[in-house]
Parts: structure tokens; C-alpha cells; sequence
């Protein structure tokens, strides 16, 4: 079996959405089996109550959680062009796989929400790719076989960096119907290339 882990920060409920459709698609491909967590909140409840945050029961992981995936797919609202503090103090807990190449060689992906187009929608799916390479992990975007990417047809997120969505500056948009097409494609997209790579190790044992 493939191992996924969706792994997450969400504030206001759109990286969780997408987070869902995410695991779907990985889902979708046979063999695969799929876990949904969150990162820490680091936002005390005071806080988090008055700017609306929402209630989120999904299992909270933690970083050694992570050598027990064959592929990892991160999600992450974005914070002036970057990821959000909480997904980056998740990683920077990360330090003792790092020393250990414990995670070298998984495949990694990003998605992320923006509160508008041209607000770091981009910026923040690059920059998320950043510590995944030092850890050595395979990175896999949203390639153009998910041709929804290019639709002019409305406000899309996305781009061949990762899925998402556009938020609005008051998060009142939800994904729309292509943003979590966009999600189901990456995610399967991750599982197969994950399959292919745990099955091409299991040769090499065999061998």
C-alpha cells in the first residue's frame, strides 16, 4: 500500500476544503491509503475567537509522524507572500529528520489559499517548495494535464506550482468547483508517482 498524509494549517476553513479533495483524489487511485492531519494551532483561543478562526477536530501530527508516508502533501494559507507561521514552526521542528535524510527521496506537494490573485498566490506555493528540497523530497506541482488552470471563466486558483484558491480579501469565497478539481488531480497525481516509487524500491529489495 501507498502511504499519504495530508498535512495542513487552515484558519478559516478554505485550505481545509482543499485539503479534503486532496486526500479524495489521492484516494482515487487504487492501493493508496490516506491520512488527514493538522499542524499545531500557535494562535491562542482569545485570539483565534475574535478574528473568527474556525473549530478544527482533525488529529493534530507531528513531525516524526512524517517517516511513515511514502508522499506528503502540504496545505497553507498565505501570510504576505509565504507560508503561514504555524506550518513553518512545524518544519522547523523538523530539524532531526533533516540530520537523518529521514524524509529524502518522498514526494512533496503544496497547495495554498490567497486572499486575492495577486496577492502571493505564487510566491507562497514556491516558497513552500524551499525547506521541502532541503529535506530532499521529490517535488510534484499541478502539471497541465489538469487543464482547469487555464480557464479564464472566472477567479481561479492554482498554477503548475500547486492547487488552490482565492479567498477574497474577506474570505467569502469558497474553492469553486475547479479549485477542488485542481486538488483531487494533484493529490492523485502525487499517489501515483509515490506508487511508482515505493514499487520501484520494493524491486531492488526483491532483487
Amino acid at each position: 500500500m501507498t502511504r499519504i498524509l495530508v498535512l495542513y494549517y487552515s484558519s478559516y476553513g478554505h485550505v481545509r476544503e482543499l485539503a479534503r479533495a486532496e486526500a479524495e483524489g489521492a484516494r482515487s487511485v487504487a492501493g493508496t491509503v490516506v491520512d488527514i492531519r493538522r499542524v499545531p494551532e500557535t494562535v491562542p483561543e482569545a485570539v483565534r475567537s475574535k478574528a473568527g478562526y474556525i473549530e478544527d477536530d482533525t488529529p493534530v501530527a507531528a513531525p516524526a509522524d512524517l517517516t511513515r508516508y511514502d508522499g506528503i502533501i502540504f496545505g497553507t494559507p498565505t501570510r504576505f507572500g509565504m507560508m503561514a507561521a504555524q506550518l513553518k514552526q512545524f518544519l522547523d521542528q523538523a530539524g532531526g529528520l533533516w540530520a537523518e535524510n529521514a524524509l529524502v527521496g518522498k514526494v512533496a506537494a503544496v497547495f495554498a489559499s490567497t486572499g486575492s490573485q495577486h496577492g502571493g498566490h505564487e510566491a507562497t506555493l514556491l516558497s513552500t517548495h524551499i525547506p521541502l528540497m532541503h529535506f530532499g523530497m521529490l517535488i510534484a506541482g499541478l502539471p497541465y494535464s489538469f487543464g482547469g488552470q487555464t480557464s479564464v471563466s472566472g477567479i481561479v486558483g492554482g498554477a503548475p506550482y500547486g492547487a488552490g484558491t482565492i479567498a477574497g480579501s474577506d474570505g467569502a469565497l469558497r474553492p469553486t468547483g475547479i479549485d477542488l478539481a485542481g486538488a483531487r488531480h494533484q493529490g492523485a497525481h502525487v499517489a501515483r508517482i509515490a506508487a511508482r516509487l515505493a514499487g520501484a524500491d520494493l524491486e531492488r529489495e526483491v532483487a
